[in-house]
């Protein structure tokens, strides 16, 4: 089988599984979804980072800075919440510190950022069982 018809098919099937899933979704599961597709970036970002492909590098990056941008997009800043207010704080660092990763070639600070994410992940994991 052709490799690229392959992975169009796949492509399509996960696009259209993607838009099943947040059609059903509360507003927790489309930031958990947010985050594990930030997740799934930041370790390809790595791997760019250390394999020196500056053009994939600058891809990630992009794309890690837009569903940062998603997840404080969707936060309700008007509310005047400390929670809301250091969760916004946060995902600056993050975006800030992948883009000094990127310029340093530094997947350390990817790490770092990583690790930060998992834990809000957790937070969001916990309010979305504590749902159920």
């Amino acid at each position: 089988m052709n490799d690229n018809l392959w992975n169009d098919g796949y492509g399509g099937y996960r696009s259209a599984n993607m838009v099943a899933q947040t059609a059903q979704a509360s507003p927790v599961e489309l930031v958990l979804m947010l985050v594990d597709g930030l997740l799934e970036e930041m370790a390809r970002l790595r791997m760019h980072i250390a394999h020196g492909r500056f053009e994939e590098k600058a891809h990630s990056i992009a794309k890690c800075a837009d569903i940062l941008t998603g997840l404080g997009s969707a936060l309700e800043v008007e509310a005047g919440n400390e929670v809301v207010e250091n969760l916004s704080r946060l995902y600056d660092f993050c975006a800030q510190r992948l883009n000094q990763a990127g310029f340093d070639m530094d997947a350390d600070k990817v790490g770092e950022v990583q690790d930060i994410v998992q834990t809000l992940r957790a937070g969001w994991q916990g309010m979305a069982d504590a749902r159920l």
